[in-house]
Protein backbone atom coordinates (compact mmCIF):
# COMPACT_ATOMS: atom_id res chain seq x y z
CA UNK A 1 0.00 0.00 0.00
CA UNK A 2 3.12 2.31 0.28
CA UNK A 3 4.37 1.51 -3.29
CA UNK A 4 6.11 4.51 -4.60
CA UNK A 5 4.55 3.85 -7.82
CA UNK A 6 1.53 5.37 -6.87
CA UNK A 7 3.43 8.07 -5.59
CA UNK A 8 3.19 12.08 -7.11
CA UNK A 9 7.08 11.48 -8.06
CA UNK A 10 7.04 9.14 -10.44
CA UNK A 11 3.67 9.97 -11.75
CA UNK A 12 2.87 12.47 -14.85
CA UNK A 13 2.21 15.67 -13.82
CA UNK A 14 -1.15 18.08 -14.04
CA UNK A 15 -3.40 14.86 -14.03
CA UNK A 16 -6.51 14.18 -11.72
CA UNK A 17 -6.48 15.68 -8.12
CA UNK A 18 -3.51 14.78 -6.34
CA UNK A 19 -4.96 15.88 -2.82
CA UNK A 20 -7.83 13.11 -3.34
CA UNK A 21 -5.40 10.67 -4.51
CA UNK A 22 -3.47 11.02 -1.60
CA UNK A 23 -6.47 11.36 0.71
CA UNK A 24 -8.14 8.18 -1.17
CA UNK A 25 -4.87 6.00 -2.01
CA UNK A 26 -3.01 7.05 1.93
CA UNK A 27 -5.33 8.93 4.36
CA UNK A 28 -8.48 6.97 5.14
CA UNK A 29 -6.67 3.53 4.22
CA UNK A 30 -3.93 4.19 7.41
CA UNK A 31 -7.53 5.71 9.22
CA UNK A 32 -9.20 2.54 8.73
CA UNK A 33 -6.40 0.02 9.99
CA UNK A 34 -5.70 1.80 12.72
CA UNK A 35 -8.65 2.88 14.12
CA UNK A 36 -11.20 -0.19 12.97
CA UNK A 37 -9.14 -3.05 13.58
CA UNK A 38 -10.45 -4.17 16.68
CA UNK A 39 -13.05 -7.08 17.21
CA UNK A 40 -15.36 -4.82 18.47
CA UNK A 41 -15.57 -2.99 15.30
CA UNK A 42 -14.09 -4.91 11.74
CA UNK A 43 -11.76 -7.18 13.04
CA UNK A 44 -8.33 -7.24 11.30
CA UNK A 45 -9.56 -8.98 8.09
CA UNK A 46 -12.69 -7.15 7.69
CA UNK A 47 -10.58 -3.47 8.41
CA UNK A 48 -7.65 -4.87 6.13
CA UNK A 49 -9.48 -5.61 2.90
CA UNK A 50 -11.60 -2.46 3.57
CA UNK A 51 -7.98 -0.47 3.27
CA UNK A 52 -6.66 -2.10 0.14
CA UNK A 53 -9.61 -1.62 -1.44
CA UNK A 54 -9.34 2.22 -1.16
CA UNK A 55 -5.89 2.26 -3.69
CA UNK A 56 -7.61 -1.13 -5.46
CA UNK A 57 -10.53 0.90 -6.26
CA UNK A 58 -8.19 3.82 -6.93
CA UNK A 59 -6.43 1.96 -9.77
CA UNK A 60 -8.99 0.56 -11.66
CA UNK A 61 -10.92 3.43 -11.94
CA UNK A 62 -7.98 5.16 -13.14
CA UNK A 63 -7.40 2.78 -15.43
CA UNK A 64 -10.76 3.65 -16.64
CA UNK A 65 -10.81 7.29 -16.58
CA UNK A 66 -7.64 7.18 -19.13
CA UNK A 67 -8.98 3.94 -20.91
CA UNK A 68 -5.92 2.58 -20.32
CA UNK A 69 -3.67 0.83 -17.62
CA UNK A 70 -0.24 2.15 -16.98
CA UNK A 71 2.45 0.09 -16.05
CA UNK A 72 3.19 1.93 -13.21
CA UNK A 73 -0.80 1.96 -11.61
CA UNK A 74 -0.07 -1.90 -12.56
CA UNK A 75 2.78 -2.02 -10.03
CA UNK A 76 0.72 -0.14 -7.45
CA UNK A 77 -1.85 -2.55 -7.89
CA UNK A 78 0.25 -5.36 -7.35
CA UNK A 79 2.31 -4.24 -3.95
CA UNK A 80 -1.12 -3.07 -2.45
CA UNK A 81 -2.45 -6.99 -3.51
CA UNK A 82 1.00 -8.44 -1.90
CA UNK A 83 0.83 -6.01 0.85
CA UNK A 84 -3.14 -7.75 1.72
CA UNK A 85 -1.06 -11.46 1.24
CA UNK A 86 1.11 -10.68 3.82
CA UNK A 87 -1.53 -9.29 6.14
CA UNK A 88 -4.23 -12.47 5.67
CA UNK A 89 -1.44 -15.35 4.94
CA UNK A 90 0.20 -14.00 8.49
CA UNK A 91 3.57 -13.90 7.03
CA UNK A 92 6.56 -12.66 8.86
CA UNK A 93 6.58 -8.80 8.62
CA UNK A 94 10.27 -9.11 7.46
CA UNK A 95 8.70 -10.09 4.21
CA UNK A 96 6.60 -6.89 4.52
CA UNK A 97 10.11 -4.43 4.45
CA UNK A 98 11.19 -7.00 1.67
CA UNK A 99 7.92 -6.12 -0.55
CA UNK A 100 8.07 -2.45 0.05
CA UNK A 101 12.05 -2.18 -1.38
CA UNK A 102 11.83 -4.69 -3.75
CA UNK A 103 9.42 -2.62 -6.40
CA UNK A 104 11.98 0.78 -6.22
CA UNK A 105 14.43 -1.40 -6.38
CA UNK A 106 13.32 -3.66 -9.83
CA UNK A 107 12.62 -0.07 -11.02
CA UNK A 108 15.64 1.67 -10.17
CA UNK A 109 17.89 -1.68 -11.60
CA UNK A 110 15.49 -1.23 -15.13
CA UNK A 111 16.00 2.52 -15.16
CA UNK A 112 20.02 1.79 -14.64
CA UNK A 113 20.40 -0.72 -17.24
CA UNK A 114 18.22 1.31 -19.75
CA UNK A 115 21.14 4.20 -19.30
CA UNK A 116 23.53 2.03 -21.84
CA UNK A 117 20.58 1.59 -24.33
CA UNK A 118 19.45 3.69 -27.30
CA UNK A 119 16.26 4.51 -25.03
CA UNK A 120 17.03 5.29 -21.49
CA UNK A 121 13.65 5.03 -19.02
CA UNK A 122 14.27 8.88 -18.14
CA UNK A 123 12.62 9.40 -21.58
CA UNK A 124 9.34 7.35 -20.33
CA UNK A 125 9.55 8.57 -16.34
CA UNK A 126 10.45 12.43 -17.53
CA UNK A 127 11.22 13.49 -20.57
CA UNK A 128 8.09 12.50 -21.87
CA UNK A 129 5.54 14.11 -24.49
CA UNK A 130 2.99 14.41 -21.19
CA UNK A 131 5.33 17.34 -19.67
CA UNK A 132 7.70 17.99 -22.87
CA UNK A 133 7.25 19.50 -26.31
CA UNK A 134 9.39 16.76 -27.60
CA UNK A 135 9.39 17.29 -31.47
CA UNK A 136 10.04 20.77 -31.10
CA UNK A 137 13.27 20.72 -28.90
CA UNK A 138 14.39 17.22 -30.87
CA UNK A 139 13.86 19.83 -34.04
CA UNK A 140 16.19 22.46 -32.15
CA UNK A 141 18.78 20.36 -30.87
CA UNK A 142 18.97 18.60 -34.78
CA UNK A 143 19.31 21.98 -36.12
CA UNK A 144 22.01 23.29 -33.64
CA UNK A 145 24.02 20.50 -33.87
CA UNK A 146 23.98 18.93 -29.91
CA UNK A 147 21.96 16.19 -30.14
CA UNK A 148 24.94 13.97 -28.83
CA UNK A 149 25.20 16.05 -26.09
CA UNK A 150 21.66 16.14 -24.79
CA UNK A 151 21.75 12.61 -25.01
CA UNK A 152 24.46 12.17 -22.99
CA UNK A 153 22.61 14.58 -20.69
CA UNK A 154 19.85 12.05 -20.59
CA UNK A 155 22.32 9.18 -19.66
CA UNK A 156 23.58 11.06 -16.78
CA UNK A 157 19.91 12.28 -15.92
CA UNK A 158 19.03 8.09 -16.27
CA UNK A 159 21.68 8.25 -13.27
CA UNK A 160 19.75 10.55 -11.21
CA UNK A 161 16.62 9.14 -11.75
CA UNK A 162 17.84 5.50 -10.38
CA UNK A 163 19.39 6.85 -7.44
CA UNK A 164 15.95 8.38 -6.35
CA UNK A 165 14.53 5.07 -6.93
CA UNK A 166 17.38 3.27 -4.78
CA UNK A 167 16.82 5.96 -1.58
CA UNK A 168 13.39 4.90 -1.91
CA UNK A 169 14.12 1.15 -1.61
CA UNK A 170 16.62 1.66 1.03
CA UNK A 171 14.08 4.04 2.67
CA UNK A 172 10.85 1.54 2.55
CA UNK A 173 12.71 -1.08 4.15
CA UNK A 174 14.20 0.93 7.10
CA UNK A 175 10.78 2.24 7.72
CA UNK A 176 9.15 -0.81 7.62
CA UNK A 177 11.69 -2.86 9.64
CA UNK A 178 11.77 -0.16 12.05
CA UNK A 179 7.74 0.82 12.55
CA UNK A 180 6.18 -2.46 11.60
CA UNK A 181 6.76 -5.43 14.10
CA UNK A 182 3.87 -7.29 15.08
CA UNK A 183 3.05 -10.34 13.82
CA UNK A 184 0.49 -10.11 10.39
CA UNK A 185 -2.85 -10.55 11.36
CA UNK A 186 -3.02 -9.07 15.09
CA UNK A 187 -4.67 -5.97 15.58
CA UNK A 188 -1.14 -4.14 16.27
CA UNK A 189 -0.51 -5.24 12.55
CA UNK A 190 -2.63 -3.19 10.77
CA UNK A 191 -2.36 0.02 13.14
CA UNK A 192 1.56 -0.21 12.27
CA UNK A 193 1.01 -0.87 8.47
CA UNK A 194 -1.40 2.15 8.87
CA UNK A 195 1.27 4.12 10.42
CA UNK A 196 3.25 3.26 7.86
CA UNK A 197 1.44 4.16 5.29
CA UNK A 198 1.12 7.61 6.61
CA UNK A 199 4.81 8.27 7.53
CA UNK A 200 5.87 6.62 4.13
CA UNK A 201 4.51 10.09 2.71
CA UNK A 202 6.80 12.71 4.08
CA UNK A 203 10.11 10.51 5.40
CA UNK A 204 9.77 8.81 1.11
CA UNK A 205 7.48 10.14 -1.14
CA UNK A 206 8.32 14.14 -0.37
CA UNK A 207 11.80 14.01 -0.81
CA UNK A 208 11.48 11.54 -3.80
CA UNK A 209 9.31 14.16 -5.47
CA UNK A 210 11.92 17.45 -4.30
CA UNK A 211 14.49 15.03 -6.00
CA UNK A 212 12.53 14.10 -9.00
CA UNK A 213 11.20 17.80 -9.81
CA UNK A 214 15.50 18.92 -9.25
CA UNK A 215 15.87 16.16 -12.05
CA UNK A 216 13.49 17.95 -13.84
CA UNK A 217 14.84 21.33 -13.60
CA UNK A 218 18.39 20.05 -14.41
CA UNK A 219 17.10 18.53 -17.56
CA UNK A 220 15.14 21.89 -18.66
CA UNK A 221 17.89 23.96 -18.05
CA UNK A 222 20.44 21.40 -19.82
CA UNK A 223 18.01 21.26 -22.84
CA UNK A 224 17.51 24.92 -22.86
CA UNK A 225 21.12 25.81 -22.69
CA UNK A 226 21.38 23.40 -26.11
CA UNK A 227 18.03 24.09 -27.97
CA UNK A 228 18.35 27.83 -27.25
CA UNK A 229 14.40 27.82 -26.62
CA UNK A 230 12.59 29.00 -23.27
CA UNK A 231 11.06 27.41 -20.81
CA UNK A 232 7.63 27.76 -22.21
CA UNK A 233 8.19 26.47 -25.47
CA UNK A 234 9.73 23.63 -23.99
CA UNK A 235 7.14 22.61 -21.86
CA UNK A 236 3.44 21.24 -23.24
CA UNK A 237 0.88 23.88 -22.91
CA UNK A 238 -2.55 22.75 -21.51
Amino acid sequence: MTDPTRRPAVAPVGQGNPLLEIAITIIVPAVVLMQLSSAERLGTTGALLLALSFPIGWGIRDAITRRKLSWLALLGVVSTLLTGGIGLLKVDPYWLAVKEAAIPALIGLAVLGSSWTRWPLIRVLVFNPQLFNVPKIEAALQERGTRTRFDERLRRGTLGLAGTFAFSAVMNFVLARWIVRSPAGTEAFNSELGRLTLLSYPAIALPSMAMMMGLMWWLAHSAKALTGLGLSEMLQQK
